[in-house]
């Protein structure tokens, strides 16, 4: 088993309205820098990005009726790393989720600062959805 750790943030939408705001891999991009540097472009049954460490390949979970934004990251070196995000109802609003599975071989800096990218883009979302005037 891998160490966790799981992180969320509240978000003034309801949970749907954001799930059908953010859920296609192209948004990513606009909030979640720790994943991807670069835009995202279709490749098959995958998405193509510059990631933090370079060229990455993701696979993302279908548009489904449970907020579930689950992605499997494969930079090429290791085994791909499996990202559950999910868009949860929090009365009037949304909780976003995320878990982050401490790699094999990854030290405690490196986690470490994942957790600070993780924790950056979990603001972004918010910060993106929230402010006045938005799309």
């Amino acid at each position: 088993m891998l160490p966790a750790r799981t992180f969320s943030i509240s978000v003034a939408m309801p949970w749907r309205a954001l799930y059908e705001q953010i859920w296609r891999p192209e948004v990513f991009p606009r909030w979640a820098a720790g994943l991807a540097e670069s835009d995202l472009h279709p490749a098959g049954d995958h998405w193509e990005a510059i990631g933090p460490d370079g060229p990455i390949r993701i696979r993302f979970t279908p548009h489904n009726d449970y907020g579930v934004m689950d992605h499997v990251v494969d930079t090429g070196e290791g085994a791909p790393v499996h990202v559950p995000l999910r868009v949860l109802e929090n009365g009037e609003g949304a909780e976003v989720v995320l878990t982050l599975f401490r790699q094999p071989g990854m030290d405690e800096e490196r986690f470490a600062a994942d957790i600070k990218l993780i924790n950056r883009d979990l603001k972004a979302l918010k910060a993106m959805i929230e402010r006045p005037g938005r799309g």
